[in-house]
């Protein structure tokens, strides 16, 4: 996988959130935070389709883009490759990092108890990960 921009992940946020969307669509929806030009984000959205982050569907009058990977997808090989390249690989330091320099909320924090049981839970019954 290609390593997306910054500018490729914000139009990717945009078709994850609304599915498959016209050029017109993702720009309006960009526009919201920032002003963006439509044919900025025409050339985003076609140097995206080059490097296979987006498949564009050219069946009718507006061609309409959606994403080749699913969030969840991107976002893990995106976080393995930043914990390889900035941690060295170690979970510990980077949620060390990611709790020194946010404070999570309650709930976060509920959430965060709850992945430790369960991962505790899946190493004594064999399960590694």
């Amino acid at each position: 996988m290609v390593k997306p921009t910054e500018a490729e992940l914000e139009i990717l946020q945009v078709l994850w959130e609304n599915g498959p969307s016209t050029v017109r669509f993702v720009n309006e929806r960009l526009s919201m935070k920032k002003r963006v030009g439509y044919t900025t984000t025409l050339k985003i959205m076609q140097i995206m389709t080059d490097k296979n982050l987006v498949r564009r569907n050219e069946d009718g009058r507006s061609h309409i883009y959606r994403a080749v990977m699913e969030r969840e997808e991107t976002q893990g090989l995106l976080l393995d490759r930043f914990l390889h390249s900035t941690f060295g690989g170690s979970a510990m330091k980077l949620v060390v990092q990611a709790l020194g320099n946010h404070k999570p909320s309650k709930d976060e924090l509920e959430q965060i108890k709850e992945l430790i049981k369960q991962i505790e839970g899946g190493s004594e019954n064999g399960i590694h990960s």
